[in-house]
């Protein structure tokens, strides 16, 4: 291996995915339409190629977390999982509101059409030929199964059958870690190249620099209104408990992983007050179930890009959506941008992404993953001190 090849391995995956938007443009103003085509072409393999592993993801993801959730349940669990479900569901929500009210300031509905083709200029360009990859099952369907064998193993404790599902959690977190993820800075690559080349990617980086600023605020307006409420119950200084958690936060933006930052977030609970106990059952548990910043950061990415594609979406038809994202992000993969991964299929099937649109809410996801984590992360200390404050002193977390 050559010492620039060493290099490129060290990058991490938000470094690499810049260069990559970096040199799709620079291509995408020299290179004639011929080599976009062939760049078009690769996207479509590998889009293809995602939309068969999508139902896979669904199933090896959100299986066994269901499963994990009966593992010992109690009250503690059922209470910690139900207050982590509603945190997300609220920061999707307010992202919504906050989102419809602040985008048509810096949005115009419909300006850049990735479905369809307005005029020459604007056509992205198509492949050269393609490769069908047609999935063992539709999105619901994965789901639905999902769904249905997660809390049979719950209920009924089918070891078996739960250690055959998370050793194949296990191969689809190496699918993803080891093949999809490698590749996206060439499949991001080539969507910028053809984006530059029609003529719209300068406008959609414009628009979504503003994006970004909204979901930073976003993620600071949850967080506040977190501790705002565990604060209260635990009549303590909200601003003190956010500012004692904030190594956790700092070590989730370095980290880019929940999971990583685990041993960080239960030692800034316990400095909160929190019991032991309490600290070492809640922030683990949390890593897996509560992405309140992600969520933000998905709803956010997604409303923009409809709006952009002259889709004009209310809160009935963004709430479903919402209400199945704080699910099948249920033990994401630990991987930058394993949210966004395990949210692709509802995407697709509930607010019709086509592979465009899955493509760009990839990499505008990842561009900003490690602050949707610091914001999860952070959270998840929120809700420890919350259940601290209501959980008897006697009561066992398990």
């Amino acid at each position: 291996m050559t010492l620039p090849e060493k290099r490129m391995k060290k990058l991490g995956l938000l470094p690499r995915l810049l260069i990559a938007i970096g040199m799709g443009i620079l291509c995408g103003m020299v290179a004639p339409r011929t080599l976009i085509a062939i760049f078009a072409t690769g996207n479509g393999i590998f889009s293809n190629f995602l939309n068969f592993c999508i139902p896979l993801i669904i199933i090896g993801f959100v299986v066994p977390g269901i499963g994990d959730l009966g593992a010992g349940a109690g009250k503690t669990l059922a209470l910690t999982a139900g207050i982590a479900y509603l945190s997300t569901i609220l920061a999707g929500s307010i992202a919504y509101g906050v989102d419809r009210a602040l985008f048509p300031s810096f949005l115009e509905v419909g300006s850049i059409v990735m479905s369809g083709a307005q005029n020459a200029e604007e056509t992205m360009v198509p492949a050269l030929f393609e490769i069908q990859m047609p999935p063992l099952m539709d999105i619901m369907t994965a789901l639905l199964m999902a769904f249905l064998l997660g809390l049979g193993i719950a209920v009924t404790k089918a070891q078996a059958m739960k250690k055959g599902f998370d050793e194949f959690q296990e191969v689809i977190f190496r699918l993803v870690k080891q093949i999809i993820i490698p590749l996206l800075p060439f499949h991001v690559f080539g969507i910028f190249a053809n984006l530059t080349f029609s003529g719209t990617v300068f406008e959609i980086l414009s628009v979504f620099i503003k994006v970004f600023g909204v979901i930073l605020l976003l993620h600071l307006g949850i967080l506040l209104l977190q501790y705002a409420i565990a604060g209260t119950a635990a009549h303590k200084n909200p601003l003190r408990l956010l500012k004692t958690m904030l190594p956790a936060y700092l070590t989730a933006i370095g980290t880019q992983s929940s999971a990583a930052t685990i041993p960080v977030t239960v030692q800034c609970t316990e400095k909160n007050g929190v019991r032991r106990k309490i600290a070492e059952f809640v922030c683990p548990l949390c890593a897996t179930i509560h992405l309140s910043g992600s969520t933000i950061t998905i709803t956010s990415c997604a409303l923009a890009i409809l709006l952009l594609n002259g889709q004009s979406i209310v809160f009935g038809d963004i709430l479903p959506f919402i209400l199945m994202l704080g699910v099948t992000m249920v033990a994401a993969p630990g991987v930058p941008g394993g949210a966004v991964m395990a949210a692709l299929g509802i995407l697709e099937s509930m607010l019709g992404f086509n592979d465009t649109m899955l493509s760009l809410i990839i990499a505008l996801y990842i561009a900003q993953d490690s602050l949707g984590t610091a914001c999860n992360v952070t959270g998840d200390g929120a809700i420890a001190v919350l259940m601290d404050a209501i959980t008897p002193q006697d009561e066992t977390a398990a």
